[in-house]
Formats: C-alpha cells, structure tokens, sequence
C-alpha cells in the first residue's frame, strides 16, 4: 500500500517520460536473443468427443454409470420434494395446504362469528 499524502518517489524514472499511445509499438529494445514476439495469440486445438462426467468412466452416454446416476439424481430429487410431514404441526400444515380457497373463506368466518359470540357473552356478563 502507498502512502496517500507522502511525495512521490522519482528514483526509478518510469513515469520521467510521456505515455504512449495504443497501437504504437514497444518503446523499449527486444532483449537479446528474444526473436520475433507473435501479433496474434495462439488458439489451443479443439478436442472432440461427446462430454463426459468428472471421474465417470470412459463409456458413452448409454454406459450402466451414466444410466446409474440419472437414476440416483432423479431419487434425490424425488426425496426433496416429498412432503415432509414431521409431528403435530407438520401434519397442520400438511392439511392447511391441501385445503382450497372455500374451504379456507368458510373456517374464517366461523372464527368470527365465535369471536362475536364471546364478545356477546362477555358484555351481558358486565352488565352493560
């Protein structure tokens, strides 16, 4: 890290002269026996063949290991979504989501309609 409001240190002379431009050639000697730098990267050979699974085996799409762990995998995904009913309150759940909007609507109202009963009960008990 720098220091932000120190001097600036000019003994290696790299900022002494102006920038240049993009497309300008390098400034600086080749060092010696360097040759000719390439213009262009180099493009790596294209490998083909179908792809395969890290650490499968060599065998092709209709190998027994492929077919295996598509079968695992859909296992797996079969087990996430399962309903995981676990004590009371899961099988509560389980049942509230089953139930549709009606149903729901109507569980509501007899709520209240037992909120306006005790409520009822509660002001003829005080007497008012």
């Amino acid at each position: 890290m720098g220091n932000l409001c120190g001097k600036v240190d000019k003994s290696d002379g790299a900022f002494d002269q102006p920038g240049r431009t993009l497309g300008a050639g390098n400034t600086r000697p080749a060092p010696a026996g360097a040759g000719q730098q390439p213009k262009t990267a180099r493009v790596p050979p294209r490998v083909g063949g179908p792809a395969r699974t890290l650490g499968g085996s060599s065998g092709g799409p209709g190998s027994s290991a492929a077919a295996d762990a598509r079968e695992r995998a859909a296992a797996a995904a079969e087990a996430r979504n399962a309903p995981k009913t676990t004590g009371k309150l899961g099988a509560q759940l389980a049942a509230q989501k089953r139930e549709n909007h009606n149903e729901t609507l109507k569980k509501a109202s007899e709520a209240e309609v037992r909120r306006r009963e005790m409520d009822a009960q509660a002001s003829a008990a005080a007497h008012n």
